[in-house]
């Protein structure tokens, strides 16, 4: 027996998966680059009070922002915009330094700038010519090559 699909419906559950709905708000929007010896993350967060604004450090980052509720006295035309807690989490690689994370929330926008960790930046290593030997001097923190 064939069956009826409706492409609206499908596009409609597609939708509220991205978008999110009014019960169940979407994650926030972010972008994320390197600059230079950090990296930048960016939320857009409108309507949000800057003392809801949550941020949690262990090996990632999440963070925490809430849209508060309508005024229940208040008759509304319409309600699109999502409200309640929003959330995100950023799951952060060993080469960014998480002692030094710092954030701003500017024009409705929250910045974290997390900086690269000493360990991941990169290094030269000399190479020995002949038949001499060199070594990495592991107590450096810039990994010096010395004579073995």
């Amino acid at each position: 027996m064939p069956m009826r699909t409706d492409p609206f419906r499908e596009l409609d559950r597609f939708a509220q998966q991205v978008m999110g709905t009014a019960a169940r708000p979407a994650v926030m929007p972010m972008d994320a680059w390197r600059e230079g010896e950090q990296f930048v993350v960016e939320f857009d967060l409108p309507g949000i009070n800057a003392d809801s604004l949550d941020i949690d450090i262990e090996r990632n980052v999440t963070v925490r922002a809430e849209r508060p509720a309508v005024d229940p006295n208040r008759e509304m035309l319409a309600t699109e915009r999502p409200r309640g807690v929003f959330s995100r989490q950023l799951v952060l690689g060993e080469n960014l330094d998480t002692d030094r994370i710092e954030a701003a929330y500017h024009e409705v926008v929250l910045s974290l700038r997390i900086p690269v960790a000493e360990k991941a930046k990169p290094r030269k290593i000399s190479v020995a010519r002949g038949n001499g030997h060199k070594a990495i001097d592991e107590n450096s923190s810039k990994r010096e090559v010395i004579d073995a």
